[in-house]
């Protein structure tokens, strides 16, 4: 996977993009300091993570509605003051 520090990216970010969609659609990963802080990806990665993001919340939803002991809501809102 291709890396860029903060810096190059500033300077050749036009490019970097075009490199990742019309070349081979690989990730950038964005660095500073040697630390790895983000990443460039193809618009279609970022819809298969937001779909994967959204069929975990939506399992761990199912299996919070399944469990026994769920606490009103109107206890709740007296709880946090509102």
């Amino acid at each position: 996977m291709p890396r860029m520090t903060m810096t190059a990216a500033r300077r050749e970010l036009p490019e970097a993009v075009n490199k990742l969609v019309y070349g081979n659609g690989e990730p950038i990963v964005l660095s500073r300091r040697g630390k790895d802080l983000a990443a460039i990806v193809p618009i279609e990665d970022l819809k298969l993570i937001e779909e994967f993001e959204d069929r975990m919340l939506s399992e761990k939803a199912k299996k919070a509605l399944k469990e026994k002991g769920r606490i009103p809501w109107g206890k709740i809102k007296k709880d946090l003051g509102l």
